[in-house]
């Protein structure tokens, strides 16, 4: 063994071991605590502001709460709520409001008998968001007195002050995040109201109003539902066909921990399952989704024996069970035991065992007193089990055949020499003369290339067997190597880098929405992974003498453009559309489009699954309506279309 003592440069002593001090830690690594300086951990801010309101909406003392995004991306956040405590806080001996916006795991919910339900169980919220803001001003209604306090990156600016009298309790926060700390700090309003109204469903009665005042003409839009999660799962399938109008709800407690859980079919393919704990969501899941998965098929098996629709030993799975099935699940627990500040995913193993009892006992009884919604919903289980039944026949006579044939990857794959798949890309083309270019241009090293021709399956409108039988899919399965919808394993990918590379243009654009279709619905962890990218071909070839040079947007175009006629304005510039990628060069597409150097990839993300399986649904189902009203409301943003 080599000896090692020698490279020892520098000591490893007490003056290396750095304490950071109040809210110092969180500026040093804010991911830590919003899981990223991106838009997600901006928007994140509001959402734990937010949060504490809620929190008092779940105690019984809050009934409105507003969310604004004022001019200059400041954000404020009302609430009628008992009001932070302004008296002072005993172990600080400092204003319980100056202890809640500066020190880290501070708050009344750490067993002090201020709230019995939580979401915001860490306690770092408030202070979090004030160590990330460039200011922060908090005003408290409260004792017949205004309070207000004013701080700047988490340091205390104005001390707390009462500055008028009131008759009202509550909290207005208002902030600006720090430049500093976040890569973007403009809000998108969608995706804010899209959180409110989430919030809005699982609080029923709950009044929840959300305003853009940055635009022209305002925005505003208020929410309250009475009907709670029920309405939620309406909402859900408000773009598909609900198998039965009744959305089936259930409920029940057990200690300080109650559950509700709603439910309707709808006769697409696939599930939507969103669970919540202490109205967090847990993209995750936890053991609330596995008690409802564990219940659900449980009950559907002995139902289906029952109704004699089941014969001896016949069962269906539980992805036969949850085909078409939209679905809320939302409980609320005194100690949740979330991984994680972002809260993925819930722990509580009791909760597993509450959930189940309830939808084991009540989605019996349903069943049993609503027969024919009962019969509906297990005979498309039924035909889901048959086409699982199909496909695995299909899977396995392709297994065979490939082994027959003594290969297992297709034929017009044009694979790289690395086998190390954290190394490898695959670009998946449109057609054999984009293919020609993207093999002749590419580094075989690490660079596979798979052309596709033809118009591909619409997967929005199939199940497993129909993908398994597809020419133009099938290339694409065999090549990444990891199976699709359950069977789907990652270890098995061949490739980290999965580049979508089509034309710049509405046939292109088809090309990369059914791709992305076909990922999100059977190969989703491709997607959570980060491994889907779209490749960014330039739009505009510029050549003045021997001087090229590429743009990929009209904005681009004319900057280029300025800065190759310099100072003199007078050399003629030609300017080119290109038209696709199979009439580049070799080299040119290299040089713009492949080469890690110059080329531009765009990740493809899934920041909300409820949005990304609304645009899909919307964009390739069976309705006409919703998407004529997609374009309708998008057109203006189309601009510059090849058609």
């Amino acid at each position: 063994m080599a000896e090692i003592t020698d490279k020892i440069t520098q000591e490893y002593d007490a003056s290396q071991i750095q304490v950071l001090e109040g809210l110092e830690a969180v500026r040093k690594r804010p991911g830590m605590y919003v899981g990223s300086t991106s838009a997600s951990g901006l928007h994140h801010l509001v959402y734990e502001i937010v949060d504490n309101a809620i929190d008092e909406a779940l105690a019984g003392y809050c009934t409105h709460i507003e969310v604004s995004i004022e001019p200059d991306n400041i954000i404020r956040v009302l609430d009628d709520g008992r009001g932070i405590p302004v008296d002072i806080q005993e172990q600080a001996g400092k204003p319980a409001l100056e202890v809640v916006y500066t020190v880290l795991h501070a708050g009344g919910k750490f067993g002090g008998g201020g709230y019995k339900v939580a979401g915001g169980l860490h306690g770092v919220g408030a202070s979090v968001v004030n160590a990330l803001s460039e200011w922060l001003e908090v005003e408290v209604h409260k004792n017949g007195n205004i309070y207000q306090m004013r701080f700047s990156r988490g340091d205390i600016t104005q001390e707390m002050k009462i500055i008028g009298a009131t008759d009202k309790t509550g909290t207005v926060v208002r902030f600006k995040p720090d430049a500093e700390i976040f890569e973007e700090t403009v809000f998108d309003y969608e995706t804010l109201h899209a959180r409110m109204r989430e919030q809005a469903f699982l609080n029923a009665g709950l009044h929840i109003a959300t305003e853009d005042l940055r635009p022209e003409e305002p925005v505003r839009d208020e929410m309250r539902y009475e009907g709670g999660i029920r309405e939620f799962v309406k909402y859900l399938n408000r773009n598909k066909t609900a198998l039965h109008n009744e959305v089936i709800y259930m409920s029940g407690g057990r200690d300080d921990s109650v559950a509700e859980i709603a439910l309707q079919y709808n006769d697409s393919y696939n599930e939507m399952i969103l669970s919540f704990a202490n109205n967090i969501h847990t993209p995750e899941g936890g053991m609330h989704e596995t008690g409802f998965k564990t219940a659900l098929t449980r009950v559907f098996n002995a139902y289906g024996q029952k109704a004699g629709m089941l014969k001896n030993d016949e069962k269906v799975s539980g992805e036969d069970c949850r085909e078409g099935l939209a679905c809320i699940i939302s409980v609320k627990l005194t100690d949740a035991q979330f991984e994680g500040q972002t809260k993925a995913k819930l722990g509580n193993s009791e909760i597993r065992t509450l959930i189940d009892n309830i939808v084991f006992e009540k989605l019996t009884i349903f069943l049993e007193e609503t027969p024919s919604v009962g019969r509906l919903i297990l005979d498309k289980a039924l035909t889901a089990n048959r086409a699982r039944e199909a496909a695995r026949r299909a899977r396995e006579s392709i297994r065979r055949k490939n082994a027959l044939e003594g290969s297992t990857l297709p034929g017009k794959l044009r694979d790289c020499n690395e086998r190390d798949p954290g190394l490898t890309e695959l670009y998946i083309v449109e057609g054999d003369s984009a293919g020609g270019s993207a093999t002749g241009g590419r580094d075989s090293r690490y660079q596979a290339i798979l052309p596709l021709w033809g118009k591909m399956l619409n997967v929005e409108k199939a199940r497993a067997d129909k993908v398994y039988s597809n020419d133009k899919l099938m290339p694409v399965i065999t090549a990444l190597g990891a199976g699709i919808s359950e069977d789907f394993d990652i270890a098995k990918l061949r490739y980290h880098k999965v580049i979508i590379m089509a034309d710049a243009d509405v046939d292109g654009s088809h090309i990369r929405t059914l791709l992305l279709t076909f990922f999100f619905r059977f190969m989703r962890p491709l997607i959570d992974n980060g491994f889907v990218y779209a490749a960014m071909p330039p739009l505009y070839k510029l050549v003045r003498g021997r001087q090229t040079s590429y743009a990929f947007s009209d904005e681009e175009r004319d900057r280029v453009s300025a800065e190759m006629r310099g100072e003199d304005g007078r050399g003629k510039i030609d300017i080119s559309r290109n038209k696709g990628l199979g009439e580049m060069d070799p080299h040119e597409l290299w040089d713009t489009t492949m080469n890690p150097e110059t080329r531009t990839l765009k990740r493809i993300t899934l920041e909300d699954a409820i949005k990304a399986d609304e645009i899909f649904t919307v964009l390739m189902g069976e309705k006409v309506e919703p998407r004529k009203a997609f374009i309708e409301k998008n057109a203006k943003y189309a601009v510059n279309l090849d058609i």
